[in-house]
């Protein structure tokens, strides 16, 4: 299955709630790591040094410090369009949380919007 494809997978079994998932990416031809990584560069994909798995992606769903999962998506996209096979391993969900907002002094059209688009 391509790259894409499992990423949308593991989208697809995840809860409703979700707020952020990490994921390890690794490539199957070491040689193409550099190609690789002007590709996933797009999602922020975090290298590692001296580990088994290459990149590392972080990945939110609605807010947060991390790459919009349509982001990701694509950056894998890109690897399968050009022929780079990989595997992905999922290492960390969160689910439940929820974005700081700071209420004070704003008009309550403000908060209902937030509480609407952020209501579970």
């Amino acid at each position: 299955m391509a790259l894409a494809d499992d990423f949308q997978a593991v989208l697809d079994s995840l809860p409703s709630d979700w707020t952020d998932i990490e994921l390890d990416l690794r490539i199957a031809d070491e040689r193409r790591y550099v190609e690789a990584a002007t590709f996933l560069v797009t999602c922020n994909a975090q290298p590692y040094s001296r580990h088994d798995w290459h990149w590392r992606i972080l990945c939110a769903h609605r807010f947060g410090n991390a790459a919009a999962a349509p982001a990701v998506h694509r950056a894998l996209l890109f690897l399968d369009e050009t022929g780079i096979a990989g595997e992905l391993a999922v290492r960390e969900v969160r689910t439940g949380r929820a974005p700081v907002f700071q209420e004070w002094g704003r008009p309550e059209s403000v908060r209902e919007e937030f509480r609407r688009t952020h209501a579970q």
